[in-house]
């Protein structure tokens, strides 16, 4: 994240791993075999990219680790916000969405590296109308029944209600559940938790698969 005023800080990474179609469907922050000293080396390599182009704003920069040497290399810097920042906001506890219209309009960032602290565990799930039996083919139609999940530590970034019509012609993404824990197994209890509380008919979706 970076204002126009000079100051640039990373806000630590998120796994990413979970994927089909090479597109992300379940990711973590913290990463689990991530530790203290490989973060600040990928975040000071993150920091010292958005310095070299005069970045300003949200950006997210990807790295390929290699497991056995912990090396890691520069895949890509995507300009904005990603689907997964809110695994980032509860960890971190900060607004980014209300950071990046105070930077849009010459502010400075409200927080300074040293500011910032991860707490917990996060895991986000991007729940998808596919058919994960049948390669995550896409599920239009009408949803007849949708009930969340709710409870401590559940946020939900839902695009749809009962009675909504999932469309061919948009990205089929419907929501984002993203649950909090003091350790990975704690989130990774409400998470179970929350994928069972999901009632959903009308529609074939990913829960399955993240179950």
């Amino acid at each position: 994240f970076a204002d126009i005023h000079g100051n640039v800080v990373h806000l630590g990474e998120r796994e990413c791993s979970i994927q089909r179609r090479h597109q992300k469907v379940i990711e973590e922050c913290p990463s689990p075999i991530n530790d203290p000293e490989l973060r600040r080396r990928m975040g000071e390599a993150a920091v010292k990219i958005g310095q070299t182009v005069n970045y300003t704003g949200a950006g997210t920069v990807e790295f390929l680790l290699a497991d056995a040497t912990r090396d890691f290399y520069f895949l890509e810097m995507n300009t904005r916000l990603q689907v997964e920042h809110p695994g980032t906001e509860v960890v971190t506890g900060l607004d980014l969405v209300r950071e990046q219209f105070l930077v849009a309009t010459g502010e400075r960032l409200s927080f300074k590296q040293e500011d910032i602290n991860w707490q917990g565990h996060a895991i986000e799930c991007r729940v998808y109308a596919e058919d994960p039996s049948n390669n995550f083919f896409p599920s239009p139609g009408t949803i007849t029944q949708w009930q969340e999940p709710a409870g401590p530590g559940i946020r939900i970034d839902s695009g749809v209600t009962r009675l909504s019509e999932v469309s061919i012609h948009y990205d089929p993404m419907i929501a984002k559940l993203a649950v909090w824990g003091r350790t990975r197994p704690e989130a990774i209890d409400r998470l179970r938790r929350a994928l069972d509380e999901y009632d959903v008919s009308g529609i074939t979706t990913t829960l399955p698969f993240f179950r």
